[in-house]
């Protein structure tokens, strides 16, 4: 088994939630995600980040407005919508429930067995 794939696809998982977060705190520019996301340890490429703004933007979750720039094109900043905040607030839910659960799971307790008097389930 492959544990690169098993990683990569663990960081998949939890992609979309991290970018929201990084909106969440602001309107911000495309390559600010990506630096966010990489001092954060987790790497992403514009290729894999563009499509999943559109995706969000195309849901309703995110808008968007033009700046000008003084060396270059114009810059798409994106912001978050009421309807992406609640969005957000269920998938932060939703993502301490499952942490909650996997701590849960991997801590070292000690686990007893069940006495002839206890009932199995």
């Amino acid at each position: 088994m492959d544990i690169q794939n098993t990683q990569s696809q663990m960081r998949k998982g939890v992609l979309e939630f991290c970018i929201m977060s990084v909106i969440r705190q602001g309107e911000v520019y495309p390559s600010d995600i990506v630096d966010k996301m990489k001092a954060a340890n987790l790497n992403i490429l514009e290729g894999t980040l563009y499509p999943l703004l559109t995706r969000l933007k195309n849901a309703g979750y995110l808008t968007y407005r033009w700046v000008e720039s003084n060396s270059g094109p114009p810059r798409k900043y994106f912001v978050m919508t009421e309807e992406g905040l609640q969005f957000y607030e269920a998938l932060e839910s939703t993502w301490k429930e499952l942490a909650d659960a996997v701590h849960a799971l991997t801590q070292n307790i000690e686990h007893t067995n069940p006495t002839e008097t206890e009932t199995i389930l």
